[in-house]
């Protein structure tokens, strides 16, 4: 018996260990693809040197343009991934989406470059939700709000990565390289993945329930239209989706246009913007989602409310160090301020993202991770930075010398919007 009992440990720690790795290397591939899809914000400055884009064009091919084939495939993608091998079509995804980065650098015209950034969000489209369901079938629901927490840290390493590398390779060489050494490494991350992970077992961390899963075919058998009414059914589902996306429709457009901003308005250096907005983006961000992760997990089962209460509260203590961001005169005091919102802005995501997962089955997650990624993604990356690059260059004519800083007052009014949503949901949770 002692022995039985030993071996069962070993292999409970093995299986641990794996799949922490399969944690880590999903977290890399999410931040090659956040590297990837911010790269262009991030080098912003010269490519609108280079090609002479404005501020408009330049938020519809960061945000309405990419939005819209994201998310029209998104849904697909996950119907397909909730049926299918996910391993395999998060290769593929990621693969697609890195070839198609190497092309941005070798597009030549505005045209070109648009056709290479929406072939990054078609690949883009099949990386999130597969991964999502993967990670809620590696870790039990005690362990997923921070598992789930640590993947997410993908955005914030991959932007600040993105502005560390890409900004350097800029600086020492070209912007266009930038985009084909990254888009590489996404190629070989591709192959990393579809050769060390295994296809898990749906549902097979969550607690044993009375009706085996054998015996349960309804679940199995749940339609793609079916699946999307129960979303749209379920208030607590789109009440966080919709919280979601009017927090991503500020943290989009900010972090689509802070690098331009930071440079044109307020003299930062693109080596200067490599170190110092670097290290603010991988220490500030990484640290609100992890911390939102943990605190969920801590609180949401004697509390639920939390899910709606900490990002709420989270939002509002962000709104006057984000105003003093903008109004700031000089970039070490304009990043000096945007620390906190960038700290707290992030607090929305691992919460929005665990609450969903563990609020429908095993064989619905992936679709589900999708639904929320398409309302997110339309009303944040979609309009988000389509709208702040509007408005800059509405004002262009009449302020060319702060333009970008009055189109970021404009966002004030949707940090609002997002906290009473989230206050809401707070509420329908404690009912």
């Amino acid at each position: 018996m002692a022995t039985d009992t030993t071996a069962t440990a070993r292999d409970g720690g093995r299986e641990g260990r794996y799949a922490g790795m399969v944690l880590a290397l999903l977290c890399l591939v999410y931040v090659l693809n956040f590297l990837d899809r911010q790269l262009l914000s991030i080098l912003a400055k010269p490519i609108q040197d280079d090609m002479g884009i404005t501020d408009g064009q330049l938020g519809l091919l960061g945000g309405l343009y990419f939005a819209l084939s994201y998310c029209i495939l998104g849904v697909p993608v996950a119907w397909l991934a909730d049926r299918g091998n996910r391993v395999r079509i998060l290769s593929i995804a990621c693969a697609l989406w890195s070839a198609a980065t190497i092309a941005c650098g070798m597009a030549s015209t505005y045209p070109q470059l648009a056709v290479a950034r929406i072939s990054v969000a078609i690949g883009e489209a099949g990386g999130v939700p597969p991964s999502y369901s993967i990670i809620s079938d590696y870790f039990p629901p005690s362990r997923r709000g921070t598992a789930l927490g640590l993947f997410n840290l993908g955005p914030p390493l991959g932007q600040a990565l993105g502005v560390a590398f890409g900004a350097k390779i800029a600086a020492a060489y070209d912007w266009r390289l930038a985009f084909i050494l990254l888009g590489a490494a996404g190629l070989i991350a591709a192959m990393a993945v579809w050769g060390l992970i295994r296809e898990p077992k749906r549902g097979g961390t969550d607690a044993v329930a009375a009706t085996p899963v054998a015996e349960a075919p309804a679940e199995a058998a749940t339609s793609f239209w079916t699946a999307l009414r129960n979303f749209a059914a379920n208030p607590v589902l789109m009440l966080v989706a919709l919280a979601a996306g009017a927090t991503q429709f500020v943290t989009y457009a900010t972090m689509g246009f802070t690098t331009l901003f930071l440079m044109r308005e307020k003299g930062m250096t693109l080596d200067q913007v490599a170190i110092w907005y670097a290290l603010l983006l991988a220490i500030c961000v990484s640290a609100g989602i992890f911390l939102s992760g943990r605190l969920v997990d801590r609180f949401a089962q004697r509390s639920p409310q939390i899910y709606g209460w900490l990002p709420g509260v989270a939002l509002a203590a962000a709104v006057p160090f984000f105003i003093g961001f903008v109004h700031a005169p000089v970039w070490p005091v304009a990043l000096a301020f945007l620390a906190v919102p960038t700290f707290l802005n992030y607090f929305y995501l691992t919460p929005a993202v665990t609450l969903v997962q563990n609020s429908v089955p095993a064989r619905q997650r992936t679709l589900a991770g999708a639904v929320l990624l398409l309302i997110m993604n339309l009303i944040g990356l979609g309009l988000g930075p389509t709208w702040l690059g509007a408005v800059s260059d509405w004002f262009r004519p009449t302020n060319p010398g702060n333009s970008l800083q009055l189109a970021f007052y404009s966002l004030v009014p949707f940090y609002l919007i997002a906290i009473a949503l989230h206050f809401a949901l707070a509420r329908r949770l404690k009912r």
